[in-house]
């Protein structure tokens, strides 16, 4: 049953698919996804190479909408929605940490910070203030004007972190976010993870690590497309 307007389900998939063309054939990696989370949970996604977690979770972020099948993430129906909004969608609702953290050489970590808010056209007093109070959270605001090179992998995520919150998103989707960090490192991150739940943020997060996916309250095993019963 699709949610109410004024329901806490924040997303609801129903018999999603997903498809990719090899050559001239079609080669299925999600199969009748059919999925709900509400809000304020903490789910994990795990599963092998392959099993469609990656693919998922860029549904998800609505990064990927070649998809068959109904996802309405906070009671919006996303293929409803032109690429123009679904981007609008994208950068108001949702936070990204990725395996990679993904930040830009060239600029500061201060600067990093504010990227996502300069597309939201927010002023840049505003950006400032929030690049300030972010990083200050994740505890490297000392650091705000090195460069990523500059800083070690724990650094550079807490700055991801930071980026992917100052925009106030309601959700929070990690990519591996601990798969290039050493284990302390990683155990700290994790820690960030935890306490953003506490506060009330929806985190799924997708690890091929058992361990961390069995320190979250929620987990969704997937194999060859499906999610394990």
């Amino acid at each position: 049953m699709s949610p109410s307007i004024n329901s806490n389900i924040v997303i609801d998939m129903q018999n999603i698919s997903r498809s990719f063309l090899e050559g001239e054939a079609s080669f299925k990696v999600l199969d009748n996804i059919n999925l709900q989370i509400q809000e304020g949970e903490y789910v994990a996604i795990i599963g092998q190479s392959g099993s469609g977690k990656s693919t998922l979770l860029n549904i998800l972020g609505c990064l990927d909408n070649h998809f068959q099948g109904d996802y309405k993430l906070m009671n919006k129906d996303i293929s409803s929605y032109s690429d123009k909004e679904v981007s609008k969608i994208r950068n108001t609702i949702i936070g990204f940490v990725f395996q990679s953290f993904n930040l830009i050489p060239q600029l500061t970590l201060s600067e990093n910070v504010e990227v996502p808010l300069t597309y939201l056209g927010i002023d840049k007093e505003e950006r400032h203030r929030r690049s300030d109070e972010f990083l200050e959270k994740m505890k490297i605001s000392h650091r705000k004007n090195f460069f990523p090179t500059q800083i070690s992998g724990g650094e550079k995520q807490r700055c991801a972190i930071a980026r992917a919150l100052a925009s106030h998103p309601s959700l929070i989707l990690a990519d591996e976010p601990t798969g290039n960090l050493d284990s302390r490192t990683g155990e700290e991150i994790m820690e960030i993870f935890n306490i953003l739940n506490a506060q009330g943020k929806t985190i799924i997060m997708v690890t091929h690590d058992t361990k961390i996916a069995n320190s979250i309250p929620r987990t969704i095993q997937m194999k060859d497309g499906f999610i394990v019963p």
